[in-house]
């Protein structure tokens, strides 16, 4: 794929991500939970590699943000997942592994990363593991579903190659 391509796949997914974050959110204490995010997360770190996931990341985090439908929880969390989303899928070509680094990326260690942000930044109390129930589940059935769609799509371009 070339890099305009690239660029512009990036763009679309971000622009997708901004949208649904006004329709399809949770709110769970301080934060949202967004599962949408993991599915753009995994669909992205597969289809585009970890770069552009990392960066359409960001940027919905950032516009998110800018608009109200996000926290500054956003940050560690969706980066986090799909920098080892799209660094799993680089190492071993597994879409199940693309999963698990978003789960492993977002629902633990950025859930974890989110504690110094409460308790420092925001002044709210916070227990260590708090994040982590919240951001698993969110990133577990966001990137189920991105996992499940990917999957979806390579039967069908590979059945489509043999017909």
């Amino acid at each position: 794929m070339r890099k305009t391509h690239k660029l512009t796949l990036t763009a679309m997914l971000i622009a997708i991500g901004t949208l649904t974050s006004n329709l399809l959110f949770i709110p769970i204490g301080v934060t949202k939970v967004f599962p949408i995010q993991h599915f753009l997360n995994v669909l992205s770190a597969v289809v585009l590699g970890p770069f552009y996931a990392v960066a359409q990341a960001l940027c919905v985090s950032i516009l998110r943000n800018i608009m109200g439908t996000g926290s500054i929880f956003a940050f560690p969390g969706s980066m986090i997942g799909a920098l080892l989303a799209g660094l799993f899928f680089m190492k071993t070509k597994k879409i199940y592994m693309a999963f698990t680094g978003e789960v492993v990326g977002t629902g633990i260690i950025g859930a974890i990363l989110c504690y110094p942000i409460a308790t420092l930044l925001l002044g709210q109390k916070a227990a260590l593991f708090g994040f982590i129930p919240l951001f698993i589940f969110s990133s577990i059935a966001g990137a189920l579903i991105g996992a499940i769609i990917l999957t979806l799509f390579l039967k069908k371009q590979v059945a489509s190659l043999y017909s």
